[in-house]
């Protein structure tokens, strides 16, 4: 008897799919039970890892033993005239059956049950399983909630209207039947005195909701109202009168009664998720507005590291208040993960190495406890995104990008873009990021993101589009930059060297767009002048320095500066973004990065990208 026909008597090939279908339908149960208990994820690894564990030791069991009348015997000591296996097999056979009818079950329940669950359950998901959409934009109705009016002058007065409106708007951005939208487009008409209906233009909305706050002591007045914002019509409209210690039931009522006048059926699912988004603190929301109002004010500064440390004094008094608030930590590992990025494209002594350790071991307790404390799995899948990025364990990050375009929400991790804008998702991310901007309109950089995934995915005429459209309404270099990029690639070079396309004071930005024009458009001697003497700058680093070498084509002098960038890099983002800003396809040899080269093979990204901008001088 041949080995193949020796397996199939013993029943090896019945035991191993039937292990496989057993060990697949109970990770499926414990991973549902695990969500329900918002237990962490290593947890369901510990289980997969177990189950792979033990699939050599059920194949040996079925070859060297079998299950008699009289018990489990070795093989051996079985008289095959007497041997039941075939009796064993059909009952195997039954149970394959079962297990694939239960499969099927599973199945069908993720995928017509399980987008629902996650849209108004507690956190549970991780982004490796979280896979189902939310509502599509068009069943939705959309609210804006503008900030509220402060209309007394204590000290903090402002800070405490700002808080409640953001806290209303959190409780209503749990609401899958309503698009919210985000806090950073609501707040740019905050002090303008516009009409409704030109507010809800810009916005995209259907309604609008304002109101106003007047502290005094200890007593508070709110009046708030929605509005619809075709006609004016005022659909709801409240007066609060009460005490201080009372807020977090006014904002909560608010939250609630606009739901139900814009016809949201509300049960106790998702009263929850409208409770557990908010802070439920006033003095905990008051720090967060001055945190996030120094936060913006930093991102804008020479030194930004200094001003986010500021912000972070205001981060911590929210987070002694409320423990694990997820902005509040994401927010705080901010500068930490700038001092890491800093410490990638700069020269390091041994004193700035273990400020180096000690920033990165900071911002991956500060992800990692965001993580744990997510208010919705959208929330923590974001998170646990960028956790991966941060600690370079990046394997299974592809598939976190593909399950990511499949979803409609309004979620936008922050490295995610980045990535997979390089890594062959641009024609996808431009689609999905449509849907993030429908949420934040007003938002720049998500409009610059969406023109550069456009010019990545080989759509330089959509890509100046998107920047040019969004440079109507709003202001930011960046968007300037994405529609020179998309000239340039357009082979349009004196047409991106003749518009105005960047604001005098980004001399920085301006500098290094001349130089790529003259690169792009074959002048090799100006490009090489321009080249070096934007090196020559004080604020030039090895960011710049990789990618000006590449673009003018010296291949050695650009391997050496990514592989000195390899060897001190925290974070393996840091050669990604080198890529993806010089948009010359891949600017140095993998063999001179062997790092990097390790976490693309771990986590299964293609090289070398596409190259969105020709630069003639750059030969290989």
């Amino acid at each position: 008897m041949s080995l193949i026909q020796e397996l199939r008597r013993r029943n090896v090939f019945r035991v191993a799919v039937a292990y496989v279908l057993l060990g697949w339908a109970v990770l499926q149960g414990a991973d549902f039970l695990l969500d329900l208990a918002e237990a962490p994820t290593w947890v369901i690894r510990v289980f997969t890892i177990a189950g792979l564990a033990g699939f050599p030791f059920a194949l040996f069991f079925s070859w060297a033993y079998e299950l008699t009348p009289e018990g489990i015997k070795r093989e051996n000591e079985v008289d095959r005239t007497t041997s039941i296996t075939t009796n064993t097999g059909r009952r195997l056979d039954r149970m394959i059956i079962f297990f694939l009818v239960v499969a099927i079950g599973f199945l069908l329940a993720d995928r017509y049950i399980g987008g629902q669950r996650g849209a108004v359950e507690p956190a549970s998901k991780t982004v490796a399983e979280s896979t189902q959409p939310i509502a599509g934009a068009g069943d939705r109705r959309s609210v804006a909630v503008l900030p509220f009016i402060a209309m007394s002058s204590g000290e903090d007065d402002e800070y405490f209207a700002d808080g409640l409106t953001e806290e209303i708007l959190n409780s209503l951005a749990q609401l899958p039947e309503l698009l919210v939208t985000a806090r950073t487009s609501a707040f740019q008409f905050k002090g303008q005195d516009l009409p409704i209906q030109e507010i809800a233009g810009k916005l995209g909305v259907g309604h609008i909701v304002e109101g106003s706050v007047r502290r005094s002591g200890d007593r508070l007045r709110v009046t708030a109202q929605l509005i619809r914002a075709e006609d004016g019509f005022h659909l709801w409209s409240e007066n609060y009168d009460s005490i201080s210690q009372d807020t977090i039931e006014v904002q909560e009522d608010i939250a609630e009664q606009i739901a139900t006048a814009l016809d949201v059926v509300l049960d106790e699912k998702r009263r929850y998720a409208m409770r557990q988004a908010g802070l439920r603190d006033v003095e905990a929301f008051i720090a967060l507005q001055k945190g996030f109002e120094r936060f913006v004010a930093a991102h804008g500064e020479a030194d930004q590291v200094t001003g986010l440390l500021e912000a972070n004094r205001y981060f911590e008094q929210v987070l002694e208040r409320v423990p694990g608030y997820p902005p509040a930590l994401i927010n705080h590992g901010d500068p930490y993960v700038h001092m890491l990025d800093i410490a990638a494209f700069t020269d390091t002594t041994p004193e700035t190495e273990q400020n180096v350790a000690d920033a990165l071991q900071q911002a991956i307790s500060d992800l990692s406890l965001a993580a744990e404390n997510a208010r919705n799995f959208e929330e923590r899948a974001a998170i646990e995104f960028d956790l991966a990025v941060v600690t370079g364990n990046m394997r299974g990050i592809k598939r976190q990008m593909e399950r990511y375009m499949q979803n409609e929400g309004c979620d936008n991790p922050g490295w995610l873009t980045s990535i997979a804008t390089i890594f062959g998702f641009a024609d996808q991310l431009v689609e999905r990021l449509e849907y993030v901007r429908q949420c934040d309109p007003m938002a720049p950089i998500d409009a610059f993101s969406q023109s550069r995934a456009a010019l990545w995915a080989n759509d330089p005429e959509h890509a100046l589009e998107i920047a040019s459209k969004a440079r109507e309404n709003l202001s930011h270099p960046w968007l300037d930059m994405a529609a020179s990029n998309a000239l340039v690639a357009l082979g349009q070079i004196e047409t991106a060297r003749s518009e105005t396309l960047f604001h005098q004071a980004d001399d920085f930005l301006a500098e290094f767009e001349e130089f790529a024009m003259a690169a792009a458009n074959g002048e090799q001697d100006l490009a090489a002048n321009l080249g070096a003497a934007f090196l020559e700058r004080p604020d030039a680093t090895d960011f710049e320095r990789l990618q000006i070498h590449a673009i003018l084509g010296d291949r050695d002098r650009a391997n050496e500066t990514a592989a000195r960038v390899d060897q001190r890099a925290p974070l393996p983002i840091s050669l990604m973004l080198v890529t993806l800003w010089c948009h010359c396809g891949a600017p140095f040899d993998l063999e001179a990065t062997p790092n990097f080269q390790a976490v693309l093979k771990e986590s299964d990204l293609p090289w070398p990208p596409r190259s969105p901008i020709n630069f003639p001088m750059k030969d290989w």
